[in-house]
């Protein structure tokens, strides 16, 4: 797709996105013969998908993966959610920590750092060190090089072994069903990489990302326009409700932080996660290396 084609779907009005995210929806659960259900974090994108989908489509159930590092007040507005599956993790998500390592920066940095150290393909670590034949594709940015010498472990692997791995279970068991997920183009450059691939509905691999092109801003206004039900997290402050302990991007964030923010919000959870988990070392670390001198 014509990256011009996405400026165009981003520009529209919020009635039409409505309208174009519900065609989208119609193709996707026809094309799966109704067999799909919704990836629901509880978080206001996929509050809003859930209700966009269960307009025309009320029995599409909702499927929440509880890995033990959502906000108490995520949980407790899925509670009030009608037909969601409840799902949990093989593995907590410190034993991720101990064997696999720390999600930071990005997931992108994070996986290419788990490659180097753990790769057996001198190929594959030169590119993650140098970039490939067409440049500095693949490369690990040198910003980020000095953590290859890091007394921790990093990797990407805590998103696909908490959540990832849950629902791929869950859909083989449902005869491969298909599933609407809630990201946007602007969460990250791999998604809109992906959009840009295949569009909203990936038919091949069973997934439909419908609100692709929303910002958040079209979130809230058809949160605010529709007095749609949210997590009541958001009102004390966070932007994100992904995992509690997750370090992507916070490195971009003006303080107070997320982090910051816990710390007065839900100190149990900080004192856990600094201490227990040993983030706020990794914290002092990574924020240290931005010029960040206010660390925690």
């Amino acid at each position: 797709m014509n990256s011009n084609i996405l400026k165009i779907r981003q520009a529209l009005d919020l009635d039409n996105k409505i309208l174009l995210t519900k065609h989208r929806i119609w193709q996707f659960y026809y094309k799966n013969y109704g067999n799909v259900y919704i990836s629901f974090s509880g978080g206001k994108d996929s509050t809003v998908l859930l209700d966009l989908v269960r307009q025309d489509f009320p029995n599409v159930p909702a499927v929440f993966v509880d890995t033990g590092l959502e906000f108490p007040e995520i949980r407790e507005f899925v509670k009030t959610i009608p037909n969601v599956i409840w799902l949990k993790p093989e593995m907590r998500f410190d034993k991720v920590l101990e064997k696999y390592g720390y999600p930071i920066v990005s997931k992108e940095v994070s996986q290419m750092i788990y490659e180097v150290k753990n790769s057996k393909s001198q190929k594959n670590i030169n590119i993650r060190l140098y970039g490939n034949e067409k440049g500095k594709i693949g490369k690990i940015p040198e910003k980020w090089k000095f953590l290859l010498n890091t007394d921790f472990k990093i990797s990407q692997k805590c998103c696909d072994i908490m959540k990832k791995r849950p629902f791929n279970k869950f859909k083989k068991m449902n005869g491969d069903c298909g599933i609407f997920v809630g990201t946007m183009t602007t969460d990250s450059r791999l998604r809109k990489m992906s959009y840009l691939r295949t569009g909203c509905n990936n038919f091949n691999k069973g997934s439909s990302k419908p609100l692709s092109f929303w910002s958040e801003e079209d979130i809230w206004n058809y949160i605010k326009k529709y007095n749609i039900a949210y997590s009541k997290i958001y009102d004390l402050g966070y932007k994100n409700t992904g995992c509690m302990f997750c370090m992507y991007g916070v490195h971009l964030e003006k303080r107070p932080n997320r982090f910051d923010i816990m710390k007065t919000t839900h100190p149990k959870q900080y004192k856990y996660c600094m201490k227990n988990l040993g983030i706020e070392n990794i914290l002092n670390v990574v924020l240290k290396r931005n010029n960040n001198v206010d660390l925690f």
